[in-house]
């Protein structure tokens, strides 16, 4: 089983209607994002977060019981909001956030859990989020070590947000540490730009899959790549009109994620399976909802 930890929240989607912004409200958060695909696949796999005690945090909790994880824990927290995340879409879909995370729940995550979690577990699929705080970052810590010591692989998508982080340079040192610990990896092309100075993205992927990494980049409408066991594999996307591209790296990390876990070792194969579950995700409002076992199984023979 794959467990998902860290963030769950409400992307509040902006639109304007009549000379007004109206603001939608949608399920997210990226661990989340990619456990809803995961199980939208037929994957075993769960979710353990935090939310607050307050109107958004019971849509959370409610929408989270009802996808039928197989492990889920989504604790209300007395003392703390519900996090949330505003969405503007531009006219091809791309968006920009801005973090509601003031004393939130997100990060406050009881340790407790984690022998729990790591007891389930055979992959630990770790959200970023909670990596800007002290107290997310020590839970991210005990977690990791924890799961090697149980013998189980970690994963880790960096899912880089500058508004949460006083600088780069502070999001850059945080995040390495993290990457130099998974098992498995996810970056955008920007983001692997952060990491480091090679003139090209696959030596730039190459330095980061030392150490019998295995990591994956998405290169946007050119596809996406992966480094294993030194070698590169690429592999293009068929363009689709993006209505929001919201989720659209989550989609494409439980794709992979599910066919790794299913047992495909054809690396091409496995690409192909993030890449149709990203563009099915982009055509459809929200990040959750917009694929199924059915509908990729139907990309992936076109």
């Amino acid at each position: 089983m794959i467990i998902c930890v860290g963030e769950i929240l409400a992307d509040m989607i902006g639109k304007t209607e009549n000379g007004h912004t109206v603001y939608e409200r949608y399920a997210g958060g990226a661990p989340f994002n990619v456990a809803c695909g995961m199980k939208d696949l037929g994957m075993e796999c769960g979710f353990y977060g935090r939310v607050g005690q307050d109107l958004i945090g019971d849509f959370l909790a409610d929408f989270a019981a009802a996808r039928g994880f197989d492990f889920l824990d989504v604790g209300k927290d007395a003392e703390r909001n519900t996090t949330l995340a505003f969405v503007e879409l531009d006219e091809k879909g791309e968006r920009r956030f801005s973090f509601y995370r003031r004393h939130t729940a997100d990060y406050a995550l009881p340790h407790s859990a984690i022998e729990k979690i790591v007891s389930a577990a055979d992959i630990v699929h770790l959200g970023s989020l909670m990596l800007s705080e002290k107290e997310g970052r020590a839970f991210a810590d005990e977690l990791i070590k924890s799961a090697h010591a149980a013998g189980k692989k970690v994963s880790f998508d960096v899912n880089y947000r500058d508004d949460i982080f006083k600088s780069e340079e502070e999001a850059v040192a945080i995040y390495g540490k993290y990457l130099e610990q998974a098992d498995i990896v996810k970056l955008s092309e920007e983001e692997l730009s952060l990491f480091s100075s090679a003139a090209d993205a696959e030596t730039m992927l190459r330095e980061r899959a030392k150490g019998g990494k295995v990591v994956f980049v998405t290169l946007g409408s050119g596809g996406s790549m992966v480094c294993a066991d030194g070698k590169v594999w690429k592999e293009p996307i068929r363009p689709v009109h993006a209505v929001d591209t919201t989720g659209a790296g989550d989609a494409f990390f439980a794709g992979v994620l599910s066919a790794m876990a299913a047992g495909e070792r054809d690396w091409n194969k496995i690409l192909r399976m993030g890449n149709v579950c990203g563009s099915l995700t982009v055509t459809h409002k929200g990040a959750v909802g917009g694929f199924d076992k059915e509908s990729v199984e139907r990309a992936l023979k076109n």
